[in-house]
């Protein structure tokens, strides 16, 4: 766990944004706060790093969420596969919103912690 070593950082505040994500609300802040404050360096390298943290942490939420809408989708509707996969327009464009609401929900607060997170190591004594 080396300072400067990025893509360890971003993982180690990914797995944060997770386990703090069940708990409190948030998650990807405090997944960017640890990594940030591991970085080190100026607080570009922080808001990189917690970014960076954002996205890791954003794949796992979105496979999670298409897999529980597909499942969801057909067990309330009755339909079958095929009918439920071609859904309406409307059904797509509410899927793409809320992609595009999650990607800037944990890219955005990734990269506010680990600004915060670089801000905390340097200008703080903890």
């Amino acid at each position: 766990m080396a300072e400067g070593d990025t893509l360890v950082n971003a993982l180690i505040g990914a797995v944060v944004s997770a386990v703090v994500g069940f708990v409190l609300p948030f998650g990807p802040l405090f997944g960017g706060l640890a990594a940030g404050y591991l970085q080190a360096g100026t607080r570009s390298d922080g808001l990189r790093v917690g970014a960076y943290s954002g996205i890791i942490g954003l794949i796992p939420a979105i496979l999670i969420g298409a897999a529980v809408f597909f499942l969801l989708g057909i067990v309330f509707t009755g339909v079958g596969v095929g009918e439920f996969l071609a859904a309406s327009f409307f059904t797509g464009l509410v899927v793409v919103l809320i992609v595009l609401a999650l990607a800037a929900y944990f890219v955005g607060f990734g990269a506010l912690g680990g600004y915060l997170g670089n801000y905390a190591k340097y200008e703080t004594d903890i």
